[in-house]
């Protein structure tokens, strides 16, 4: 079998809503010392990626996608450790990233945080439906370096302005970067809101997050 035709499996996989298979090729993938980089990009990314595009498309529902999260979780979860290496302590930085409150799309935002996680970073995933207050307490309290805040939905995307809004007030906006995420969000948002930057993939947002902080 070619690589590109496991990547494609792995795809199908994931949009099947298949987890035990999806788990299988996870474990396969690590057996055979495979680019994990690439399996979880072109394979697992690729997958989620299409189930976002069928449930725009409306051939998916709410179920489907969230149950298409969840396979890619815990899909994550077997490969992350291996990406890892035991020794490597030095972390490039350490990142927050939650999708707002009222919004529960939080594929996008999983994939983020899956590559920032093995590109270096410490990422702290709260998950979606989160308060901006929770957000910013959590970024405090962690010491982070980057903030990132994700909404799918434009009801909700001024959300994003009021985790902006709150460290405003308590006067500690410039401890942070914050990115912004979502398929609603643009470049004129991100200044509206004041925020440093947004990516349009997952690829993207690393290298804007290296960028921010000068990696």
């Amino acid at each position: 079998m070619s690589q590109e035709q496991f990547y494609n499996d792995i795809s199908d996989a994931i949009v099947s809503l298949d987890k035990d298979k999806a788990i299988q090729l996870a474990n396969h993938a690590i057996n055979n010392k495979m680019d994990l980089l690439k399996v979880i990009e072109r394979g697992f990314g690729e997958g989620i990626r299409r189930i976002g595009d069928l449930w725009e498309e409306g051939e998916f529902f709410l179920p489907e996608l969230m149950l298409g999260g969840i396979i890619m979780q815990e899909s994550m979860e077997i490969l992350l450790p291996h990406l890892k290496s035991s020794d490597d302590s030095f972390m490039l930085g350490k990142v927050v990233i939650a999708t707002i409150e009222g919004d529960i799309h939080s594929i996008g935002k999983t994939i983020v945080a899956t590559m920032l996680s093995v590109n270096g970073f410490e990422v702290y995933d709260l998950g979606a439906d989160v308060p901006a207050k929770k957000i910013v307490e959590v970024a405090i309290g962690k010491k982070v370096d980057i903030i990132g805040v994700s909404a799918l939905l434009t009801t909700t995307m001024i959300g994003q302005k009021k985790v902006i809004k709150i460290l405003n007030e308590k006067g500690i906006r410039n401890k942070f970067k914050i990115i912004l995420g979502g398929a609603p969000v643009t470049k004129t948002w991100v200044e509206e809101c004041g925020a440093d930057g947004y990516a349009g993939s997952a690829i993207e947002a690393v290298k804007l997050v290296k960028n921010l902080l000068g990696k």
